[in-house]
């Protein structure tokens, strides 16, 4: 994969898991003290992003085939499957101050 593939599918990824859990760009932001917009800059693989510094450090390092594993989700058993499946999806509201 090249970074610019490894960045997409890696924001498509941390998108995906953010939504499963239910949670807003907003709330990932205040629970991990960064920026909203440093969050959307990821999850649209905004050049520039940490995302690509991050992609870059790991390919020179020889790492960055390992990133395939970041952010799956595995459910522990097959009731937490059934619960995922039947839980009410929460959608974000946007902000009237972006």
């Amino acid at each position: 994969m090249s970074p610019a593939e490894i960045s997409a599918e890696l924001g498509f990824r941390l998108k995906s898991r953010r939504l499963a859990l239910r949670m807003t760009q907003e709330e990932l932001a205040a629970r991990t003290d960064l920026n909203v917009g440093t969050i959307k800059n990821l999850e649209a693989k905004t050049a520039g992003s940490a995302l690509d510094t991050l992609i870059r450090i790991a390919g020179v390092l020889g790492v960055s085939d390992q990133f395939e594993t970041l952010f799956v989700a595995r459910p522990k058993s097959i009731s937490q499957m059934e619960q995922l499946a039947t839980a009410p999806r929460v959608r974000a509201r946007r902000s009237r101050h972006q």
